[in-house]
């Protein structure tokens, strides 16, 4: 098995399009007002936004990009005006991660961990 997408709900699909653009996804679906998907840079894994009348309650979704140049990536996303709850962070759990939000309040997390990801020293074996 393995993972094909992730999908998180969106109120406007167009401003969220625009969003995820900026951020570094390709768009390969576009399917306005209900739906579009998008290919990350890098992997196979893509990426998907559907229009809800209403948001979920509470913390709502997370979803982690992986980049290798986690501190470069966020300087250049901050330069185009895209704003982060918490810069660049080396994490407990070993990871450095970048946190922000879509416009729908979707939280997203830009991290690094290396071998770490999959591999902590904690692993069940």
């Amino acid at each position: 098995m393995n993972l094909n997408q992730v999908t998180v709900p969106s109120m406007d699909i167009e401003k969220s399009i625009k969003f995820y653009e900026k951020i570094g996804l390709r768009i390969i679906v576009k399917a306005i007002p209900h739906y579009a998907r998008f290919e990350c840079p890098n992997g196979d894994a893509t990426f998907s936004i559907h229009n809800v009348e209403k948001l979920p309650e509470g913390e709502g979704v997370y979803v982690y990009f992986e980049t290798q140049n986690i501190d470069e990536e966020v300087t250049r996303l901050r330069k185009n005006g895209i704003h982060f709850d918490l810069l660049p962070t080396d994490q407990l759990w070993l990871w450095r991660e970048a946190r922000l939000k879509d416009p729908d309040g979707n939280q997203l997390i830009l991290y690094f961990a290396g071998d770490n990801r999959k591999n902590p020293p904690w692993r069940v074996d």
